[in-house]
C-alpha cells in the first residue's frame, strides 16, 4: 500500500492539496476511477469531481478512502482544512452566485431567515450587522444584496418558490417600521406570476430540513445543484445522489406547507399584527 506522504507547503490551499493528494494516490496505485468506485461501493464520478476539487464528498467517504490507502487520518486531516477553509467558501459562493444568475428556476427553504431575493435594504442591513459587518462594508454588502433581487424582476424572471418556516415570520426586526415594511414587501411579492410563498407551520413539527436552509437552482441543461448554508458558511453540492436527498427532504417539507393562498392569508395577518410606529 502507498506510504503516508507527509504535508508540505502546499496545504496553504486546502481544497487544491486535498484534491492532489486524493489523485496522487490513485494514480500512484495504476487505479481508474471506475475500479475505485467499483472497490468502495460508491459512483465513481464522486471521485472524480473530488480529486478535481469540485466537490469535497462526506467524512464517511474519506475515511473510506483513508482506509484503502493505508493513510490513517491523512486525508480525514486535508478534508478538514479543505471543510473549514473560509477562501474556499467565498470561492464556492462566488461559482453559486454565477450559477443562481443563469437558473431557469429555483426553490428555497429557508429556516430562520428570509432569503435574500426577498429582502428589503432595511431588513438586510440588520440581519448582515447582526453578521459583523460595519460602516462601509455593510453599505456594500446591502447594495449588493438588493442588486440580487433584479433577478426577480421583469418578464423573462425564472420561477422562484420559497416555502418559509413560520419561525421566518415570527422573528421581527428590532426596527418595527422596517419590520412592516419588510412584511408588506414579501405580500406584494407573493402576487407576482414569478414568486410562489409558503409557509410551513410550526405544528408541522420535526422535518429533513429542521436544521438546514437550502437553494435548488434548475440549470438551462436541466442539471440540478444544490447550495445548503447557515449563518456562518455554505456548501454547494453537485453530486446527483446528493441533491436528490436533498431534494426528497424538500418535497416532504412542500407537501406539509400552507398552499401559496392560504400563505399569503398567514403573511397578511402577520402584517396585521405587527406594530405600529409609535
Amino acid at each position: 500500500m502507498p506510504q503516508r506522504r507527509a504535508v508540505t507547503g502546499r496545504s496553504q490551499e486546502p481544497r487544491q492539496r486535498f484534491a492532489e493528494e486524493l489523485r496522487t494516490l490513485r494514480t500512484s496505485g495504476g487505479t481508474s476511477l471506475r475500479q475505485l468506485g467499483e472497490r468502495l461501493g460508491w459512483d465513481w464520478s464522486l471521485f472524480g469531481k473530488m480529486e478535481k476539487g469540485e466537490t469535497l464528498g462526506s467524512p464517511e467517504v474519506v475515511q473510506a478512502l483513508d482506509q484503502h490507502y493505508g493513510t490513517p487520518g491523512l486525508l480525514l486531516a486535508l478534508w478538514e482544512l479543505a471543510a473549514g477553509d473560509h477562501t474556499q467558501f467565498r470561492e464556492r459562493y462566488r461559482r453559486y452566485m454565477a450559477l443562481e444568475a443563469e437558473a431557469v428556476s429555483l426553490w428555497h427553504f429557508a429556516v430562520s431567515v428570509l432569503p435574500g431575493l426577498l429582502q428589503t435594504p432595511g431588513y438586510a442591513r440588520e440581519v448582515l450587522a447582526v453578521g459583523g459587518w460595519r460602516g462601509k462594508d455593510l453599505e456594500r454588502q446591502v447594495e449588493a444584496r438588493m442588486g440580487r433581487r433584479e433577478l426577480l424582476a421583469g418578464d423573462d424572471a425564472p420561477p422562484f418558490r420559497t416555502i418559509l418556516s413560520e419561525a421566518v415570520l415570527r422573528t421581527p426586526l428590532r426596527d418595527a417600521v422596517e419590520w412592516r415594511a419588510q412584511l408588506d414587501y414579501v405580500t406584494e411579492l407573493s402576487e407576482s406570476p414569478a414568486v410562489t410563498i409558503q409557509v410551513l407551520p410550526l405544528a408541522a413539527g420535526v422535518h429533513g430540513l429542521v436544521g438546514t436552509d437550502v437553494w435548488f437552482l434548475r440549470l438551462a441543461d436541466g442539471r440540478p445543484i444544490a447550495y445548503t448554508e447557515n449563518a456562518y458558511w455554505g456548501e454547494l453540492v453537485e453530486e446527483s445522489s446528493r441533491v436528490e436527498r436533498l431534494q426528497r427532504a424538500y418535497d416532504v417539507v412542500r407537501d406539509m406547507a400552507m398552499s401559496p393562498t392560504e400563505s399569503r392569508k398567514f403573511i397578511l395577518r402577520m402584517l396585521e399584527e405587527a406594530p405600529c410606529e409609535p
